[in-house]
């Protein structure tokens, strides 16, 4: 943000703070990566235990909610698609691990991998997906099929 900015207001830093995970998206070295580790290690207690709709709809809210943040967030960092955020890594990461029934830890190493493999090399058509939709929601969908893709390819080697 310039010093002519005004200062962020309480919405601004809460959309900053879901953007980034906090202090997650901050990391030096690879921040994507360490947002995806967050997912993984989160994923135990907040994502797997629930029923197939349950996810569904904690994707559904965490796509919305991720690309308001992340939205905000290119504002107030002033680029676009910026690397501290990294909601949409939780939204990938949590689809790479959609095939798990539970916290299987082969299973969950072997998403995480996949998905931090797709999602760093984009082949195609994920990096095309990012300038499908605007703004945040061009930042959450592809991470989005970069985890679809890696969970279709956990159900296929499981």
């Amino acid at each position: 943000m310039s010093s002519t900015s005004p200062p962020p207001t309480l919405a601004d830093r809460i959309a900053l703070c879901t953007a980034t995970l906090g202090p997650v998206g901050r990391c030096p070295l690879a921040p994507g990566t360490a947002g995806s580790a967050v997912a993984v290690l989160a994923a135990p207690l907040l994502f797997l235990p629930l029923s197939t709709p349950g996810r569904l709809l904690v994707l559904a809210v965490l796509f919305v909610l991720g690309a308001m943040a992340a939205t905000r967030a290119e504002r107030l960092l002033s680029r676009k698609d910026p690397g501290p955020v990294v909601i949409d890594e939780v939204l990938g990461q949590w689809i790479a691990l959609m095939p798990l029934s539970a916290a299987d830890p082969w299973g969950m190493a072997a998403a995480f991998v996949l998905f931090r493999i797709l999602d760093m090399t984009k082949p195609p058509p994920i990096r095309q997906s990012e300038r499908w939709l605007p703004h945040g929601y061009g930042i959450m969908i592809d991470d989005v099929l970069a985890g679809v893709v890696a969970a279709l390819i956990l159900m296929l080697v499981r």
